[in-house]
C-alpha cells in the first residue's frame, strides 16, 4: 500500500510555470507506476501524463504535450509534474495516482490517490 501527499500548487499568471510533486510513502515506489490527473468542480476526472514503473515510458494527453513533463525520483520517493506555458484553461485541482500492477489513460486503473492540489492560472 502506498500514501500519496501533493504539493507545488499555486496561483501564476498565464504563460508561467509550476513544478507539482506527489511524495509517496512505502518502500516499493519504485514498483508503481504513476500518474497525474486534474479535475474541476462539476466535471469527470481528467488524464494528464504518466509514467510507467518498469521502464519509466510516459505518455500524455493531447492538451499538455509539449508543455508539461512527467518524471520519477525512485530515490525519493516522489514524481513531479513541470508544467510551463499555462493557460488559463489548465486551472484545475490536479492529483497523483499510482498502482502496482497497471498503468494507462484511465483513471479506474489506479489504486491510490492523492488528495490533490489547486492550480490556477490567471489570464
Amino acid at each position: 500500500q502506498v500514501q500519496l501527499a501533493e504539493s507545488g500548487g499555486g496561483l501564476v499568471q498565464a504563460g508561467g510555470s509550476l513544478r507539482l510533486s506527489c511524495a509517496a510513502s512505502g518502500r516499493t515506489f519504485s514498483r508503481y507506476s504513476m500518474a497525474w490527473f486534474r479535475q474541476a468542480p462539476g466535471k469527470e476526472r481528467e488524464f494528464v501524463a504518466a509514467v510507467s514503473w518498469s521502464q519509466g515510458v510516459t505518455r500524455y494527453a493531447d492538451s499538455v504535450k509539449g508543455r508539461f513533463t512527467i518524471s520519477r525520483d525512485n530515490a525519493r520517493n516522489t514524481v513531479y509534474l513541470q508544467m510551463n506555458s499555462l493557460q488559463p484553461e489548465d486551472t484545475d485541482v490536479y492529483c497523483c495516482a499510482a498502482d502496482p500492477r497497471a498503468w494507462g489513460l484511465e483513471s479506474f486503473v489506479y489504486d491510490y490517490w492523492g488528495q490533490g492540489t489547486q492550480v490556477t492560472v490567471s489570464s
